[in-house]
């Protein structure tokens, strides 16, 4: 197997425009599920291997564990989540350097290369935890998802509708470690950003309502 090359070195260093991938904890489940549920049945199909319902969403959602796997999310300036990424690590001891990647995107979102972004991200995250092999599990007609794969790398081997992609990871270097850490912080302050905006959008929403009611009361007040 191919060594992967470290993705998300190169898309904090090219042409390409970064995104911030900030990863998630319990509290953003809401988010989690609202994103999950939004995708159209084929999507829910191609993320799941099969069309998961919204109860079965909501049952994957809450079954979430964010101390041991790591799951990472992009929002839009709305701080609505619009991709997602769930790195699973091994239970089995036996199997304690491996690690299964999943990803959705939302189809508004679609052609942005934020799947590929996730991706390397979780790939830089991976190795800087130690993990030597990531699998990734899908559906042979997912066809970004396997392209994605094989860009970086991964062996792919075909079994009818199912596919498997194998990608071998390099340790981790002090670079990976420093690139990884700046990602996070750069991540976490477009977050708070905007958050801020958000709260500020709020607060100036509830301000124009009750300048609005004020104005209506002495208009009414005044008569006809």
């Amino acid at each position: 197997m191919r060594s992967a090359q470290p993705q998300g070195l190169r898309s904090t260093r090219g042409g390409s425009a970064w995104v911030p991938i900030r990863s998630l904890s319990p509290r953003h489940k809401p988010r989690i599920e609202r994103h999950l549920v939004a995708l159209p049945e084929q999507d829910r199909y191609l993320r799941f291997g099969y069309a998961a319902t919204d109860e079965q969403i909501g049952r994957y959602v809450a079954s979430l564990n964010f101390d041991r796997d790591e799951i990472f999310g992009v929002f839009n300036r709305r701080l609505q989540l619009v991709a997602m990424a769930h790195l699973a690590y091994s239970v089995d001891p036996q199997w304690a350097t491996c690690a299964e990647f999943g990803v959705s995107v939302s189809p508004h979102q679609r052609g942005k290369g934020l799947g590929a972004k996730l991706f390397g991200h979780a790939v830089m995250h991976a190795r800087n935890q130690g993990v030597s092999l990531m699998f990734i599990h899908a559906l042979s007609e997912n066809v970004a998802m396997l392209k994605i794969a094989r860009q970086a790398g991964a062996v792919v081997q075909r079994d009818g509708t199912e596919s498997e992609a194998y990608l071998s990871l390099p340790q981790a270097t002090l670079d990976s470690q420093i690139s990884g850490l700046v990602q996070e912080q750069m991540a976490e302050v477009d977050y708070q950003l905007k958050m801020q905006a958000h709260q500020f959008r709020e607060w100036l929403r509830t301000v124009q309502e009750i300048r609005q009611g004020v104005r209506d009361a002495r208009g009414a007040a005044r008569g006809p």
